[in-house]
């Protein structure tokens, strides 16, 4: 088949699939107020979906606590047993009220930590990972800059406030996008009520929004309302942030509709099915708006000569959106 032919069919599939899973119609206005800083990311190819000064550095409250229990669970043995130091019993602010002495489970102190947003549970968790507050917020800067979570500075495990602990609504997207892919981040941030402790989640979303699983409230003074969610919809899995948000789960249900309504994803190549005639070992997917279709470009660069044998690299396939590379991968003789 040739090159035109193969990408009329792939359009014309694809069409077919927008047709029968379209999502909702796009919200016309904005009933919410919005947030100092927005973005919404798809959590596959990190595709920025919407942004609104999503670059300003800003306080973040107990959202800083997604970035606390990924670095636990990344380094961390889950079920180890934890004696809560000293320094852990009455820290100001959100507490699961952890006395000095007291044994949990490292498991237990994320549940504190995420549902209830227990400061207590953050400091616990950061003096058992580093053995001091300056050590694991060391960590924890450098987990976000691995991230690409450029604009961020963490001083603390908590939120409480603190002039020079900061974040942006990309990098909070960014970093919550990558501990959702954790199974037992997921897990944690999507419970309920997690029965062992009797601690229900304080995230309204997990009740109100359909398809939403976590991940993560905060509030101070100097923050504002901050509400990092993850849903999902169609295949599709969208992480939005708003930071100092008035309305923060309105506002947030309407940056989800919104992009739920106006992209989907689409698989743009299959492992499965050869590619002009070579196959092709990778899959790949990517979230589009239905208008972003016809700007796809499908391209290949071929050795010349080809190779003869089996298996042998023939050259590289390309898929742009615009003149933006998209992906790349090997080409093999079949």
């Amino acid at each position: 088949m040739k090159r035109t032919e193969y990408l009329g069919l792939f359009l014309a599939v694809i069409a077919l699939f927008s047709f029968l899973f379209g999502g909702r119609e796009a919200l016309s206005g904005s009933a919410a107020g919005e947030a100092r800083g927005e973005c919404v990311v798809e959590i596959s190819s990190r595709r920025i979906l919407h942004e609104k000064d999503a670059h300003a550095r800003l306080p973040m409250a107990s959202t800083t606590k997604v970035l606390t229990a990924i670095l636990i669970l990344d380094d961390c043995k889950i079920d180890e047993t934890v004696k809560i130091p000293k320094a852990a019993e009455g820290v100001e602010g959100s507490s699961v009220y952890l006395r000095a002495g007291e044994e949990y489970t490292v498991r237990e102190l994320l549940y504190g930590l995420m549902l209830r947003s227990g400061n207590d549970c953050a400091v616990t968790l950061a003096l058992h990972h580093s053995g001091s507050i300056e050590a694991f917020s060391e960590k924890m800067n450098e987990k976000a800059a691995l991230l690409g979570a450029e604009g961020s500075y963490f001083v603390n495990p908590h939120g409480l406030p603190d002039s020079r602990h900061h974040t942006t609504a990309r990098d909070l997207a960014l970093i919550s996008a990558y501990a959702m892919e954790n199974e037992t981040f997921r897990e944690i941030v999507s419970c309920k009520y997690y029965e062992p402790r009797n601690w229900q989640n304080k995230n309204k979303m997990l009740f109100n929004y359909d398809g939403a699983i976590g991940v993560k409230t905060g509030f101070t003074t100097a923050a504002g309302r901050c509400l990092v969610t993850c849903a999902e919809r169609g295949g599709m899995s969208l992480v939005s942030v708003v930071l100092n948000c008035p309305e923060m789960y309105e506002r947030t249900a309407e940056l989800l509709d919104g992009c739920f309504s106006e992209f989907q994803i689409y698989k743009l190549c299959d492992s499965g099915t050869p590619w002009e005639n070579f196959e092709i070992k990778c899959s790949f997917s990517y979230p589009l708006k239905k208008t972003e279709l016809r700007s796809l470009r499908f391209d290949s660069d071929l050795f010349d000569p080809l190779p003869t044998e089996k298996g042998e690299v023939a050259g590289q396939m390309h898929i742009y959106l615009q003149n933006d590379l998209l992906f790349s991968q090997n080409l093999y003789i079949i």
